[in-house]
């Protein structure tokens, strides 16, 4: 046996690799495994080892500091989401985000909107959807199971035409694609698509928890703001009707001023009457009157774009605002409505007598006024302001009665009104 010196430390890995000899059999010389024939970089513990353990130990430690800069990213835009004070400002904020803190190359927000309700709301903030293409709705789930086939998961891999091309309007077209089912009461009201150029930027098995937890408080955030906006718009809407109410008219006449003012674009504003409405109410009941109102607002509402403001003024009076329409196209528009008014038939419940003709229907007739304001025509425009254009209509109405009603008045462009006092 070799020799060592007391302070020589004694190779852990030389005994027990050395083969143990059958009893009574010594190994020969020959037969030994000395281990210093093992080249240093296979004995453990060794030095040569060290960088590798210390790279595993440095990547771990990036990863865990990357991931946490990503969350700080993700919780700082939730924050934000989550103050933002409109439904139009969260899906601003989502379809065009920070692209210092989300390198995201296009983003693409779907909303399941069955009722048509999110789009009206936005409609009537006179935000122009067509000019949002990554805003995308849908009337139903159909179509959707194949996208979210397990809902409340993310989807993340290559983008396949066959499947993605409805997601991501052209010609972005992405690489890679993060799709974030937006799930409420295990309910899908929606996706948020996020997709890059870079085909590795989106790996099917990738770690999606972070990606998950954002689009979850995505959902809550939607979910509020169109309860809010629900909220908002019972406070200002005609039960009866189901149109706007004149509070909600009153607030957006100001708005519609300043914006033709600001815009150089005309505003028309009118005010209809229906005509001899008592005598509906004498004749057939006040219930039948309240259905005839109601017919009356989907009439007016049929004959109008969809970011007008059609409004119930009060009693049997409506009112509508037409942006960016000037003196001839508000009379086309009134003539149009006071003729489908005039052609409607109103029918009269089965257990209800006949009227005096022995018909089942009825018909009834309205009166119109308009008035114009123009900031290009009106040298006054700076003072112009909603009572003063409403006042006008309002005259134009009173004319269209006195000259005998069913009939469209209109005073063309308001001018020099600056020293009217209404």
């Amino acid at each position: 046996m070799e020799n060592r010196r007391v302070d020589e430390p004694v190779d852990n890995l030389s005994i027990l690799s050395a083969e143990i000899p059958p009893p009574g059999r010594m190994p020969k010389c020959s037969e030994r495994k000395d281990t210093q024939e093992l080249p240093a970089s296979e004995l453990p513990g060794t030095t040569s080892q060290a960088p590798s353990l210390r790279q595993r130990l440095d990547d771990v430690l990036a990863e865990g500091r990357q991931n946490e800069r990503k969350l700080r990213r993700f919780q700082s835009l939730e924050l934000r989401l989550i103050g933002l004070g409109s439904l139009w400002e969260l899906i601003e904020a989502l379809l065009y985000p920070d692209t210092v803190n989300f390198q995201w190359d296009t983003v693409t927000l779907l909303l399941v909107d069955p009722e048509y309700e999110v789009r009206r709301t936005l409609e009537q903030e006179g935000i122009p959807l067509a000019n949002h293409p990554a805003l995308i709705f849908v009337s139903s789930l159909e179509g959707l199971d194949s996208l979210h086939p397990y809902s409340l998961f993310s989807m993340l891999g290559p983008f396949q035409p066959n499947r993605h091309n409805g997601l991501f309007p052209p010609p972005r077209r992405p690489a890679s694609v993060a799709l974030l089912p937006m799930v409420r009461y295990g309910k899908l009201i929606g996706s948020l698509n996020i997709g890059s150029y870079n085909r590795e930027r989106f790996l099917k098995g990738m770690r999606a928890d972070i990606l998950e937890h954002f689009a979850a408080i995505v959902a809550i955030c939607l979910e509020n703001a169109v309860n809010l906006e629900r909220l908002k718009r019972q406070g200002l809407t005609d039960t009866l009707t189901a149109v706007n109410n004149r509070r909600f008219f009153d607030q957006r006449l100001g708005e519609e001023v300043a914006a033709a003012r600001r815009n150089l674009r005309p505003l028309s504003c009118m005010l209809l009457d229906i005509d001899h409405f008592k005598r509906v109410n004498d004749t057939y009941g006040h219930q039948m009157g309240d259905q005839v109102l109601r017919e009356i607002a989907a009439v007016i509402r049929a004959q109008l774009r969809s970011g007008d403001v059609l409004s119930r003024y009060g009693g049997e009076e409506f009112s509508v605002l037409l942006s960016q329409t000037g003196a001839d196209g508000a009379l086309e528009i009134a003539e149009r409505i006071r003729r489908s008014i005039e052609e409607h038939r109103f029918a009269l419940p089965r257990n209800e007598p006949h009227n005096e003709q022995g018909e089942a229907q009825f018909s009834v007739t309205i009166s119109i006024g308009i008035a114009t304001f123009n900031p290009e025509h009106d040298p006054h425009s700076g003072k112009m302001n909603g009572d003063v254009l409403l006042g006008y209509s309002d005259r134009a109405l009173y004319d269209a009665k006195a000259r005998g009603r069913n009939r469209v008045v209109g005073v063309g462009d308001v001018v020099q009104m600056a020293q009217e006092v209404w």
